[in-house]
C-alpha cells in the first residue's frame, strides 16, 4: 500500500507540474510524456537484486555487471556525477524508448523548435509510442515540413529522476554501451537551456572521450582499434553530411550562423518550387552516390549507414546528424586546451553554457576554427 501511494503521489506530482505550464494544445503531448515516464519509473528493478536472482538470464547479468563497472569508472575517472543513476533496470518491451520527431521547411535547413518547461526550446519532440510520433509527423508534413522520425535508445531526465538502464541499449557492444552511458551522464554535468546543438555535441564529446579512456583502461587493444575505426568512419560520414548541407543552404539561400547552423533568409529568391525540388533532389542523389563511393573505396564495403539512407533523406534528417556532431571539433579543442583534464573541461563548458547563445556560438565557432588548424598540424593517430 505504501508503494502504491508513492506511485500515485508521483503521478499526481507530474500531472500538476504539466498543468501549471502547458496550454490546452500541449496537454495531449504532455499527457503521453507523463504516462511514458511514469511507466518507466514504476517498472524499475534493482540491479543488485537482478544479479542475485538465479532466474536472470546470464547475458543480462553480464551486461548489468559491466554497467556497474562503467558507473564506477564514470565517477572515479571521468569525474561525472553518477549519483543514483543506472542502479535500476527496466525492460520497456520495445526496441526504442522514445521516438523523436524533427522538422525543417521544405526549402530551408533552419530547424523547427518546440518550447518545453524547465529546459527551454529544443529541436525535437519526443513520443513514447511510434504511432503517436508518426501521426504528429504526418500533421507537420501537411504543413509543408520535411520531417524525420527516429528511434531513441536512451535519454536523460537531467536529474529530475534517477535514470535507469533500459533494454533498448543494455545489449550494445562494450564501446557503444560505454559511450551511451557516459553521453547521458554528460547531460547531467553541463546543460545549456534551449540549445540542442551545444548539449548534444558536448555529451557526444564526453561519450566518445570516455569510451576511449574506458577501453584503454581495460587493455582491449582490438576493441579500441575497432572503436577508433568506427569513430573515423563516423567523422567521414559527418563531413559528407556537412558538405551536402552547405550545397542545400546555397540552393535555398539560407544564411550560415556560428556553430554550423543555418537560418532561412528574410527575403528569399524567387525560384519556382518545382525547380527547387529538382535541384534539391539532385543534391541528395549526389550525397547517396558519394556515400556509396566512400563505402566501397574507403570502408571495405562496411554498411554501417545503409539503413540511415534507406529510410529517406531530407532537410530534417540532415539536421539530426548536424545537431550531434557539428560542434564536436570545438569541444574536442576545448578539451585539448585544458590538457585533457576533464574537470577543467567541464568547468569551461559550463561557463560557455552560461553565456548568451549568440556569444556561446561565436566562441564555439572560434574553437572549431582552431581545431581545424590544430588537427592539420597534429593529425589524429591511426588505430593501434
Amino acid at each position: 500500500m505504501a508503494v502504491r501511494r508513492r506511485r500515485w503521489a508521483l503521478g499526481l506530482l507530474l500531472m500538476l507540474v504539466v498543468l501549471t505550464v502547458a496550454g490546452c494544445q500541449n496537454l495531449s503531448f504532455y499527457g503521453q510524456a507523463i504516462k511514458g515516464q511514469y511507466q518507466i519509473m514504476t517498472r524499475q528493478q534493482k540491479i543488485g537484486k537482478l544479479l542475485g536472482d538465479a532466474q536472470t538470464p546470464a547475458r543480462l547479468k553480464e551486461k548489468l555487471q559491466m554497467v556497474e563497472s562503467l558507473r564506477a569508472f564514470a565517477r572515479e575517472q571521468l569525474k561525472l556525477a553518477v549519483d543514483g543513476h543506472y542502479q535500476r533496470y527496466v525492460d520497456v518491451h520495445r526496441p526504442f524508448v522514445v521516438w523523436n520527431v524533427e522538422a525543417a521547411p521544405e526549402f530551408s535547413l533552419e530547424p523547427k523548435s518546440w518550447w518545453y518547461p524547465f529546459v527551454g526550446s529544443l529541436e525535437y519532440r519526443g513520443y513514447f509510442t511510434e504511432s503517436e510520433a508518426n501521426r504528429y509527423a504526418a500533421r507537420l508534413e501537411t504543413k509543408g515540413y520535411d520531417v524525420c522520425v527516429g528511434g531513441v535508445t536512451a535519454y536523460s531526465t537531467l536529474n529530475w529522476f534517477k535514470d535507469p538502464v533500459l533494454n533498448t541499449f543494455i545489449f550494445q557492444a562494450e564501446a557503444d554501451l560505454a559511450e551511451t552511458i557516459f553521453h547521458e551522464l554528460g547531460h547531467q554535468r553541463v546543460f545549456a537551456h534551449g540549445d540542442t546543438d551545444f548539449n548534444e555535441a558536448f555529451a557526444t564529446t564526453v561519450g566518445q572521450e570516455g569510451a576511449q579512456r574506458w577501453l584503454r583502461a581495460r587493455g582491449g587493444a582490438n576493441a579500441r582499434a575497432n572503436y577508433l575505426t568506427e569513430l573515423r568512419r563516423t567523422d567521414q560520414f559527418v563531413h559528407l553530411i556537412a558538405r551536402t548541407r552547405e550545397r542545400l543552404a546555397a540552393l535555398y539561400g539560407d544564411q550560415a550562423v556560428d556553430g554550423g547552423s543555418f537560418k532561412a533568409a528574410k527575403e528569399r529568391r524567387v525560384v519556382e518550387p518545382e525547380r527547387l525540388r529538382r535541384d534539391k533532389q539532385e543534391i541528395l542523389d549526389r550525397l547517396q552516390l558519394e556515400y556509396s563511393r566512400m563505402k566501397a573505396e574507403q570502408w571495405g564495403g562496411d554498411a554501417q549507414y545503409d539503413l540511415w539512407f534507406a529510410r529517406g533523406v531530407n532537410n530534417a534528417k540532415l539536421n539530426s546528424v548536424a545537431a550531434y556532431y557539428d560542434l564536436v571539433p570545438a569541444f574536442e579543442r576545448l578539451l585539448e586546451l585544458n590538457s585533457g583534464d576533464l574537470d577543467k573541461f567541464y568547468r569551461a563548458a559550463g561557463q560557455l553554457a552560461k553565456q548568451s547563445k549568440k556569444e556561446r556560438d561565436r566562441r564555439l565557432a572560434l574553437l572549431g576554427q582552431t581545431a581545424g588548424k590544430s588537427e592539420a598540424r597534429n593529425p589524429k593517430p591511426e588505430p593501434d
